[in-house]
């Protein structure tokens, strides 16, 4: 039983947090509301947590004089790890719990029931700040949940306002699906929520050595295996240099500073970002050897990694004579050579704070606009934007959910006009672009339009289930018709890696006999899980 939080006791709980989200990951990622097999929140959750545990590996014990307690700086590295790692809305909300946490408690000199129930109240004032129209029946009910029954609890002994403020969240979790209609229909509790109590139910084991038991909840599934990253495209830099080589660093601004000089000399796309404690190095080189030990030299590297450039790389963006550059995120090759082929940074899918952060300063532009193409996506690029905005780069998000918005927003881009307004254009555009997606049913669920069976083929339009079918191309027939009855002059189909064949021909067929006045423009997308977007200008 622990009468305060320490750095050992941060440790542990950042490495028994990680392996209950593992082993429930498969558990989370199924808390969907809408029968789309795409659920990520649990991957999401277990890589930004990783990230975390990563940043973690360093000495503890090694803090400056004047800085934060040794149990604040473990909370601080927890916590930049998980923003550097942060993949999709749930993994940056997370992040923004954690750095609220690790703000409260940076320089307590000892943490009970108080400065927990503080850093709890925190943690949630960090997560409502992170979105911009907060949502009750979710994380955030959660964790506010957990802070109020923290300060309720009144009292000086750590174990009881832990278990108190656990027990809350589990309580509040429970209840989600009253407080949000979509959740009640599908018949899940809060996925984000859900990953939150395993969190704190780590925290109360920590503290008490007991596990909490939640009767009601659902059983854990097998732990799902996590992909490794794919192997790196080169986006910038000569092709002079085969390796790219990135590392986290610890180390003091004034060796970071004799860093860049080194590295410079080495290779090219160097990128050195972070604060006063924690680094992310990146660059392009011949000498593998030779970067790392100008790492070790400036002070402790981990997290090292080092990739081959493959043989056959995609066709490098224009480059942008005015200072400006745009970045978009892409699932599916087809999709990413179109970007790249209107001159734009491509970034797979589903990328991680600091692997899109990379991206944005790769490009050496003064100003970026960035096209997330993704709800989940956008919460991580508005936190690049705040990350790149310390390193001088003004970076403007325009909120695109699909890639067929994209492609409209980059069809009007105009460097000879001022940033501002171009991206106002841009948006303009994205915004006068509906979007819809087909895909198949992973379960049986009720949505707005109607119960569904595993299996169905559904038509979201802007996210939202409107026609369930049992036949692919009727459906997708169906659903070009409905968007057109409420006009448009040009679709635009990308068609995904598992469409059919003949797909295609029909829905362009229908449209040209049905809607003669209107343009059709296909391009094959490769994009996963959905066999047809459709945009309609």
């Amino acid at each position: 039983m622990l009468d305060t939080l320490d750095a050992a006791a941060v440790r542990r709980w950042c490495a028994s947090g990680l392996a209950a989200l593992q082993r429930h990951q498969g558990e989370i990622d199924d808390l969907n509301v809408y029968p789309v097999p795409d659920g990520d929140t649990g991957t999401n959750l277990v890589l930004t947590l990783t990230s975390a545990q990563q940043a973690l590996a360093m000495d503890l014990d090694t803090v400056a004089d004047g800085a934060a307690t040794p149990h604040g700086h473990a909370l601080r590295l927890m916590a930049r790890g998980a923003l550097l790692g942060a993949r999709g809305n749930s993994g940056v909300i997370l992040s923004q719990i954690l750095r609220g946490f690790a703000d409260a408690l940076a320089t307590t000199p000892t943490v009970g029931g108080p400065e927990l129930a503080t850093a709890l109240r925190a943690a949630t004032s960090a997560a409502y700040a992170a979105v911009a129209r907060p949502v009750e029946g979710t994380v955030l009910t959660v964790v506010a949940a957990a802070a109020g029954a923290a300060e309720q609890a009144d009292s000086e002994q750590l174990p009881v306002v832990a278990r108190e403020a656990a027990g809350a969240a589990a309580q509040a979790l429970a209840r989600t699906p009253e407080q949000l209609p979509a959740l009640a229909r599908a018949g899940v509790v809060d996925a984000g929520g859900r990953g939150l109590c395993l969190l704190l139910d780590a925290l109360v084991e920590v503290i008490t050595g007991e596990s909490p038991e939640r009767p009601g909840l659902p059983a854990p599934t097998a732990a799902r295996s996590v992909p490794p990253p794919a192997t790196a495209a080169r986006e910038t830099g000569s092709p002079e240099y085969a390796y790219e080589v990135q590392f986290l660093l610890d180390a003091e601004p004034e060796a970071v500073a004799r860093l860049r000089d080194t590295l410079d000399a080495l290779g090219d796309s160097l990128v050195v970002v972070g604060d006063e404690d924690t680094w992310q190095v990146h660059v392009h080189v011949n000498d593998v050897g030779a970067a790392i030990e100008a790492g070790v030299v400036a002070g402790r590297p981990y997290q090292i990694s080092v990739t081959r450039f493959a043989d056959q790389r995609p066709p490098a963006p224009a480059p942008v004579s005015d200072g400006r550059a745009a970045v978009v995120v892409a699932a599916g090759a087809g999709i990413a050579e179109l970007f790249a082929g209107e001159g734009a940074v491509v970034v797979p899918g589903n990328p991680s704070t600091g692997e899109l952060l990379e991206a944005v300063l790769g490009t050496g532009a003064a100003q970026v606009v960035v096209l997330p193409n993704d709800p989940d996506a956008q919460a991580v690029a508005n936190q690049v934007a705040e990350e790149a905005h310390r390193a001088g780069v003004k970076v403007s998000v325009v909120p695109t959910r699909s890639p067929v918005q994209a492609l409209a927003a980059l069809a009007v881009r105009d460097p000879r006009r001022h940033f501002e307004d171009d991206v106002i254009a841009m948006a303009e555009a994205a915004g006068a672009c509906r979007y819809a997606e087909v895909c198949h049913a992973g379960r049986d669920a009720l949505t707005v339009a109607g119960p569904c069976r595993t299996g169905d083929v559904l038509a979201l339009v802007e996210g939202e289930v409107h026609l369930i079918g049992t036949d692919l191309i009727d459906t997708c027939v169906a659903l070009v018709d409905g968007m057109l009855g409420g006009g448009g002059e040009m679709v635009t189909l990308l068609v995904g890696a598992d469409a059919p064949d003949g797909l295609t021909d029909a829905v362009c067929t229908h449209i040209t006999r049905r809607w003669p006045f209107v343009e059709v423009q296909t391009y094959p997308g490769g994009q996963p899980r959905y066999p047809l977007l459709v945009g309609v200008e």
